[in-house]
């Protein structure tokens, strides 16, 4: 693992006959039902009254934020409402809850954590359009400000650390209400081969993505999880079922339409800009072994372009590392959190 500042070279099961003589058991039964009959108006009136139309909106925007154009967005927020703020940002097609893991570690440091699910991922609404970066970032913005979210560090992974870096750059740092940004993974500053951009993933690759989840979404997502996102196709490596099938479990959890819109998200946006912009410090960190979003277009060029960066490189991590070396990674976060 190299720690190096600026660069650029370091690079998701259930299912009596009775007489007219009454004995004494009879008699107290019956006494029993009689006192109860009495008892009837009372008990009627003692029952929870029927849920009206506002019960019903309450209860169901409970860890909801609805957006400016009217989607809703979940979240999770644990930890005291006092605390510093780690708000965590999930990759491609995942959700809020591929950061258990950090949330809890974070949360056992005395942090408050907020993660949520994208616009049509995991339990946020499945609408039909505003699956584009400014649409993530301005979704983020919405939690954050719902919840007064102030001094925060944002964590992101994958096409989450995209988000990341335009939430912070256009409405987190503007309105000062960000300390730090972390990108594990990340997709800045772009994807997608271009002439500016000629190291970049060639374009068929993502068009090849986005035949596949259209054939078929459920064996694409298995292949990815058991296969290039955690290294498990390595020689060597012991896959993890109960990982694969999270990560499957998650994907599944969000809507087509969604995952295949973020395919242009996440490979086309350019995030140059966002990157220059950005003053606050920034945790760079990668994987050397990553399968999903190769290091030399990715880490080190976006610690150059950023003004307080830390590149932290990691020998044969893959691109789920979070998952796969937490117990690396997590201690590394929180040592950049409190410095």
């Amino acid at each position: 693992m190299t720690d190096t500042n600026n660069d650029p070279r370091t690079t998701p099961d259930p299912r009596r006959e009775t007489g007219f003589v009454l004995n004494r058991r009879d008699a107290l039964a019956a006494g029993v039902t009689l006192g109860l009959m009495a008892l009837a108006p009372d008990i009627a009136s003692a029952q929870p009254r029927d849920r009206t139309e506002s019960d019903f909106s309450r209860s169901s925007n409970m860890n909801f934020v609805t957006t400016r154009d009217g989607v809703q967005i979940f979240y999770k927020d644990w930890g005291p409402k006092d605390a510093q703020p780690i708000v965590f940002h999930h990759g491609w097609p995942l959700s809020a809850d591929d950061w258990d893991n950090q949330m809890l570690f974070f949360l056992g440091e005395g942090y408050r954590v907020v993660a949520h699910d994208r616009r049509g991922h995991g339990r946020s609404s499945q609408v039909s359009d505003g699956h584009d970066m400014d649409h993530y970032a301005a979704d983020v913005a919405a939690v954050v400000e719902e919840l007064d979210l102030r001094n925060a560090v944002h964590i992101g992974h994958s096409t989450g650390g995209g988000e990341a870096t335009r939430y912070v750059a256009q409405h987190g740092q503007p309105a000062d209400r960000v300390a730090k940004l972390v990108i594990i993974g990340a997709v800045p500053p772009i994807m997608v081969k271009t002439e500016a951009n000629p190291g970049g993933t060639p374009i068929e690759t993502f068009d090849g993505f986005r035949a596949m989840l259209a054939a078929n979404r459920a064996q694409f997502y298995l292949d990815i999880a058991a296969g290039p996102f955690y290294g498990f196709n390595r020689a060597g490596a012991t896959p993890s079922e109960g990982v694969i099938r999270n990560w499957w479990r998650q994907g599944m959890a969000g809507a087509a339409n969604a995952h295949y819109d973020g395919i242009k998200a996440f490979s086309e946006t350019d995030f140059t800009e966002d990157l220059k912009t950005i003053t606050v410090p920034t945790l760079v960190m990668h994987g050397d072994d990553d399968q999903i979003v190769p290091i030399a277009d990715s880490a080190p060029l976006s610690a150059a372009l950023l003004s307080d960066s830390t590149l932290k490189i990691y020998e044969g991590f893959p691109h789920g590392m979070c998952t796969t070396h937490a117990d690396v990674v997590n201690p590394d976060i929180l040592a950049f959190v409190k410095a």
